[in-house]
């Protein structure tokens, strides 16, 4: 049987000059800023072995999206005609997680400078991923 409901804790935030939703690019690779990943105490031995330079996924609960959204128009543009959002990045979705493929760029205690990632200032970080290799991690 599956359980109705999840629970996810937050284990950090995002520390990012953007501060409004329509100020951040759609994609990380469109002119996001670098930002600080900021973790909570309780998951200090979890950042055990990150380093500068790592490629990550960053795992964020998109708190300003809407999850009443299943169809949108991709990228905002009305001319394209209407998709499902399981088929888009669209941060509106039943459930807003992000997704986020950065390089850390700095450890500096229990904060982490990652290269442009299109979270704004204040999202709630869910996980951590290491990118992985698929040849060199077999």
């Amino acid at each position: 049987m599956i359980s109705e409901f999840y629970e996810v804790r937050p284990i950090g935030h995002v520390e990012s000059p953007l501060v409004e939703r329509a100020s951040a690019p759609r994609q990380g690779d469109e002119g996001a800023p670098d930002a600080w990943i900021v973790f909570d105490r309780g998951v200090r031995e979890a950042m055990r072995n990150l380093r500068a330079g790592a490629d990550i996924l960053v795992l964020t609960w998109l708190h300003q999206a809407r999850r009443d959204v299943l169809v949108v128009h991709p990228r905002g543009d009305t001319s394209r005609p209407l998709e499902g959002v399981f088929t888009t990045r669209s941060p509106d979705r039943p459930n807003p997680i992000g997704l986020h493929r950065v390089t850390v760029l700095a450890v500096d205690g229990l904060r982490l400078r990652v290269s442009g990632i299109e979270a704004v200032d204040g999202t709630p970080v869910v996980d951590v991923k290491p990118v992985l290799d698929p040849i060199a991690d077999r």
